[in-house]
């Protein structure tokens, strides 16, 4: 695979060219290490996407955890258990996903990530070509019914560095995330950010 040298905005604008040609409603996530700024990309692809007549819905899956109860059942440090069963896939499928589709709305958040409790937030509208734009960490190829994946890359040593000590316990995640589901190979547009100013396009 060649990497081409890009600016963040024609990151962006690679996406939201890739988006506009799709009719319908598009769901799309952006994943990445924490410190890639998943929110920020996800943030910047919707006044692009207003901008050519596309109504936007951003949810973010730390507002879809599941509850601490479970999540946390075998203690606050496990990196398994971050992969594997933090996110609440089913209720993100459910409420937002499918919901967007099916129902034309979706449920903008489920849970406090801090507290655990219920946000009680109201459905949001999603009229025909509403475009849903999803961001979180260790989500490519975990169940979510999404139409395009982002995933904003960096080597291991950069993510290394990018941890910080008291989150240390959660590296074996993103060891296991990279070596078993591959996400740059997965992924419908990779973006290599070791680097922030001056990111990088991975070509096929």
């Amino acid at each position: 695979m060649r990497a081409r040298p890009v600016t963040l905005d024609g990151a962006v604008a690679h996406v939201v060219e890739r988006v506009v040609a799709t009719a319908g409603t598009v769901r799309v996530l952006v994943d990445g290490h924490p410190s890639t700024g998943t929110d920020r990309f996800a943030d910047a692809l919707a006044v692009p996407l207003r901008a050519a007549g596309r109504p936007v819905g951003r949810v973010a899956v730390r507002d879809f955890l599941r509850a601490r109860s479970l999540r946390l059942e075998t203690g606050r440090r496990d990196p398994d258990a971050l992969l594997d069963g933090w996110v609440d896939v089913e209720a993100l499928n459910r409420e937002v996903l499918r919901s967007a589709v099916d129902r034309g709305r979706f449920l903008p958040s489920l849970r406090d990530p801090d507290t655990g409790r219920s946000t009680r937030a109201d459905y949001a509208d999603a009229p025909a070509g509403t475009v849903v734009v999803l961001d979180g960490t260790l989500t490519v190829a975990r169940g979510l019914d999404v139409d395009l994946t982002v995933h904003l890359a960096l080597t291991a040593a950069t993510e290394t560095r990018a941890t910080s000590l008291d989150d240390a316990w959660q590296l074996a995640a993103y060891s296991r995330y990279r070596r078993e589901v591959q996400p740059e190979r997965r992924a419908d547009v990779v973006v290599r950010v070791d680097h922030p100013d001056r990111p990088a396009l991975v070509l096929p």
